[in-house]
């Protein structure tokens, strides 16, 4: 007897195209057209780092206002950063405003090499930082927020300490400060930079006459 039942196919009809309930072919799999094409990623110009945030509580006459503090850092890697800190509602709102208040403060860091070019220390309230420079492929000697900041910076090759108080922010305003006060090696006051500004003054003075 030949075999009736429905659900038996002949190999063509299974490899034909399944059909949808207009008759035409199901729409999916990687020939879709609902599949959106993506769109490449902008590239970050800055690179932003929440450093802390804390719970702050401020009295009123209801009870207790509850705030929430963000301390960021930001910079692009090629010797420009800046910190900020900020207050708001949420998290999301501290931190975005604290991004905006380290974008306004930007300072430019002198290096040389990928490190300091010159030991440098300073003291803010009850943090007191120390910054040495390092030979190549030293790496970053520091943790933290001073960590933090320096990578953000674009240094390559560190020595730091933290020689008092553990405060995150007076630590990232510490740092910033050292940051700040280091001096390139064009602008040392050294027996060779004493002689080319005086080679340079007696040539001004020679074309003057």
């Amino acid at each position: 007897m030949a075999d009736q039942n429905p659900q038996a196919q002949t190999p063509a009809a299974a490899n034909a195209p399944q059909q949808g309930r207009s008759g035409g072919p199901q729409r999916g799999g990687q020939g879709g057209r609902g599949r959106r094409p993506e769109m490449p990623q902008e590239e970050k110009q800055f690179d932003e780092r929440t450093l802390h945030i804390d719970r702050v509580a401020r009295v009123v006459k209801g009870g207790r206002r509850f705030r929430f503090r963000a301390l960021v850092v930001v910079g692009d890697r090629k010797h420009k950063v800046g910190v900020g800190t900020a207050k708001g509602a949420d998290v999301t709102a501290a931190i975005t405003k604290a991004t905006e208040v380290a974008k306004k403060n930007f300072i430019d860091v002198s290096l040389y090499k990928g490190t300091f070019p010159h030991e440098v220390e300073k003291k803010v309230s009850g943090a007191h930082i120390l910054l040495k420079p390092a030979a190549a492929g030293t790496g970053l000697i520091a943790g933290g927020v001073v960590r933090t900041i320096l990578e953000v910076a674009g240094v390559k090759n560190a020595l730091s300490k933290s020689l008092g108080s553990t405060n995150k922010t007076n630590t990232a305003y510490a740092t910033i400060e050292a940051l700040q006060s280091l001096v390139p090696a064009s602008k040392w006051v050294t027996t060779t930079n004493k002689v080319k500004a005086t080679k340079k003054a007696k040539a001004e003075k020679v074309e003057a006459k």
